[in-house]
């Protein structure tokens, strides 16, 4: 089968449904609210602190960036600044998430000094989370009859953070934080397979683990796809900052475990877990496709793989930009893409858009983008 696409004719398409999604969201303009999914043919607004808040203004940087144009600029600022006051928030690991890919990407493009300061907050109150017991970073705050200190496979996507704050500071305190918390996942997180727990409980006092469990995929010993997309991602970032070849194999293991697969469908977009009882006829999920393209399109540079890492990366993006998953433009309510999975034990985003999906498409679109201008 071949991967190519028509990456300007699937750029401009993007644009055009990405305008329509800022139609959709200038109507909740009063209530600072942020587009996430859609729920029974509704589209769910959200606030500052939902942790899927900060994936639309990144989209909105993403998209000056490709075009220049300075609407999406004014747009992005406008909803970036939405989030400001969660540079405080101490309650969530997920402030990596709502803060680095709205400020961080703006931060990036503008150099913005007030940006800049934001993020440094934002990394004093990531890192007030970190355990020098458990040496990890607290996911949650919630749950506490089901854990004690749970750290999630979810949280090595939040490293990013600290790293570039450790970088802009010269304070190596916020890295040696990331380094350690990426050490104790690696110890703690994969099985010999390397495909990962999404949950590992530790004793906060003593360090040691207690349990390991999902919340998301379907049983405790299953491979949940976007777990998997985001430890691949997280291990190539932590790469990429300390050069710690460790950091890379595990990259390249969490790829072949998953691009060989023999559940893993021929288009490259898997099911929502692995081991899900009822394949073929299971949902799949886009957004762990998008994170897994995203991931490999970088990790290819750095692997002596990069050949096979890029295809893999070449035919998601076909799948996800031809019409079974790419959204026509002003429908679903301007979201990118169909066919994502957001949480199916509790039987919420089952086969919806949802904005993650639509944020890490557009980064690897944008990736896949650069790269051809280096090629060529």
């Amino acid at each position: 089968m071949s991967n190519k696409f028509n990456l300007e004719k699937t750029l401009v398409k993007t644009e055009a449904q990405l305008n329509y999604q800022c139609e959709v969201v200038d109507k909740f303009n009063k209530n600072e609210l942020l587009p996430r999914s859609i729920d029974k043919n509704e589209v769910v607004m959200v606030p500052s602190n939902d942790w899927t808040s900060g994936f639309f203004p990144g989209e909105l940087w993403m998209m000056f960036e490709l075009t220049g144009d300075a609407k999406w600029k004014e747009r992005a600022i406008k909803y970036t600044e939405y989030l400001e006051n969660e540079q405080f928030n101490e309650s969530t690991h997920d402030v990596g998430f709502m803060m680095y890919c709205s400020y961080g990407n703006g931060y990036q493009i503008t150099g913005n000094q007030k940006y800049k300061a934001i993020l440094i907050q934002t990394a004093k109150s990531l890192a007030s989370r970190y355990n020098s017991k458990v040496k990890s970073i607290r996911s949650w705050d919630h749950s506490e009859d089901l854990y004690t200190f749970p750290v999630i496979i979810d949280n090595m996507m939040n490293m990013e953070l600290l790293l570039w704050a450790s970088k802009e500071t010269g304070d190596p305190y916020y890295k040696n934080i990331a380094i350690n918390h990426t050490n104790t996942t690696l110890k703690n997180h994969f099985r010999s397979d390397n495909s990962s727990y999404h949950v590992v409980d530790y004793s906060s006092e003593t360090g040691e683990v207690i349990k390991k469990v999902t919340n998301q995929g379907y049983a405790d010993e299953t491979a949940w796809a976007r777990g998997q997309a985001w430890g691949l991602y997280g291990f190539t970032v932590m790469f990429r900052a300390t050069k710690d070849e460790a950091y890379l194999d595990q990259a390249e293991r969490i790829a072949e475990f998953i691009l060989t697969h023999k559940n893993m469908p021929e288009d490259k977009i898997p099911y929502w877990d692995f081991d899900a009882p009822k394949l073929p006829n299971e949902p799949r999920d886009a957004s762990a496709a998008a994170i897994i393209a995203s991931g490999l399109l970088e990790l290819g540079g750095y692997s002596k793989n990069g050949k096979e890492y890029l295809d893999a990366a070449n035919t998601i993006l076909k799948s996800l930009s031809s019409k079974d998953y790419l959204n026509k433009k002003g429908t679903a309510f301007g979201f990118l893409l169909a066919h994502s999975t957001g949480n199916w034990p509790r039987n919420s985003e089952i086969d919806e858009p949802i904005v993650y999906a639509d944020y890490y498409y557009l980064e690897a679109l944008n990736r896949k983008k650069r790269l051809n201008a280096m090629l060529y």
